[in-house]
């Protein structure tokens, strides 16, 4: 792979949907060129990539774990094994420790406090006592990425330590945390340990939040839900209402990767890198979040792609959408802005990739030979 960049224009038409909802429930919106538009947040998205199908069939073996719970589950399992309780969260929390805070009992405890009801009854001694111990956890205070490297240390640590009776030693919880790894979606959207920045990795891929080309209105949908057993002979209502809200739209997504960066987070494993490659270019074009899919089977496939690869610096090609485009035929007008606004870019700036591929639904291209373009 010689060009360093791959840029990704992509259009994607979601019929009504809520794929990726705010803390009330409501499709996530951004105000761009003074119009409202929907938005569907790139972590959304970002997920929605690495826990597809097409990541865990092509890249099996090689995509990491984002928990805060590993060390619950290994001291649950050297208590299985007969390690007494006290000492199995102790090795516990000693093993994951190397990732991040753990959560100590007075944590716990000051967390079961908080969340106590104001004007419950109060509590006498023993029932403090039981709460605390049912709150003892071991897992870390905040989401680690682990690599499949270090979850597998990890577990065989805990196996090792049950076996033996024995703690880990020091040296042996210094080598659970892997500076080389192989976990291609650490190696796409990069790892920040606070406590080993030796072990953090720059993100490979940037993907921008994907907006509505075009100006929308979110949407209600008023519902009911029947009880099957009522036969409406003493009530005839609905035994729930609801209200459910939704919008649709033609979105627009921007990703740069860095294939060098890939390649280098991936100790210089160029088969690899390119496997991982056409995994995140397949599932960018063809999955979408799942939020609410139960309720609108919103499962998209994009219409417009733009593969772009160069040396030249980055950039976002949103600018054709700063002015929303006329909603009259909205995939036409907005290959149109794409395409308008790379010229004019390119005039005014020079060539900004060196080679491109496109493809359009109903037009030129296809997926297999896409794949085959972004690693050439």
């Amino acid at each position: 792979m010689k060009e360093r960049f791959l840029q990704l224009h992509i259009l994607t038409a979601y019929p009504p949907s809520n794929v990726n909802r705010d803390d009330m429930g409501r499709p996530k919106t951004a105000v761009v060129g003074g119009a409202l538009r929907l938005r569907i947040s790139s972590q959304a998205l970002k997920r929605a990539w690495r826990t597809s199908d097409v990541f865990e069939t092509a890249l099996a073996g090689y995509v990491g774990t984002r928990t805060k719970a590993l060390g619950e589950e290994i001291c649950q399992d050297m208590i299985n094994a007969g390690v007494s309780e006290k000492n199995a969260v102790t090795w516990a929390r000693d093993m994951v420790a190397p990732f991040g805070k753990v959560e100590t009992d007075k944590d716990a405890k000051k967390e079961a406090e908080d969340e106590a009801d104001p004007i419950a009854p109060t509590e006498d001694v023993s029932d403090k006592k039981k709460k605390t111990k049912e709150n003892k956890k071991v897992h870390l205070s905040q989401l680690v990425h682990f690599s499949p490297e270090e979850e597998k240390a990890v577990r065989e640590l805990a196996k090792t330590v049950a076996a033996r009776q024995f703690a880990p030693t020091e040296d042996e919880i210094k080598g659970l945390l892997k500076k080389e790894i192989s976990a291609v979606d650490i190696a796409l959207f990069g790892r920040m340990l606070a406590d080993s920045p030796a072990n953090n990795m720059d993100a490979a891929a940037q993907v921008s939040h994907a907006i509505t080309t075009h100006k929308i209105s979110v949407e209600e949908d008023f519902f009911t839900a029947v009880d099957d057993l009522n036969d409406g002979q003493e009530d005839r209502g609905s035994a729930h209402l609801g209200v459910t809200e939704f919008g649709s739209g033609l979105f627009y997504t921007y990703i740069c990767i860095n294939r060098e960066r890939l390649s280098k987070n991936l100790q210089n494993n160029e088969d690899l890198a390119q496997k991982t490659l056409k995994a995140f270019v397949e599932a960018a074009a063809t999955v979408a979040p799942s939020g609410k899919q139960h309720s609108f089977a919103s499962h998209v496939r994009a219409s417009y792609v733009l593969a772009e690869l160069g040396n030249q610096q980055p950039r976002s090609l949103s600018l054709a959408f700063n002015t929303p485009v006329d909603a009259h035929d909205v995939v036409l007008n907005s290959v149109d802005a794409v395409k308008k606004t790379k010229d004019a870019l390119d005039k005014a700036y020079g060539a900004c990739s060196g080679s491109q591929y496109v493809l359009n639904v109903g037009g030129d291209g296809n997926l297999e030979d896409l794949l085959k373009f972004v690693v050439s």
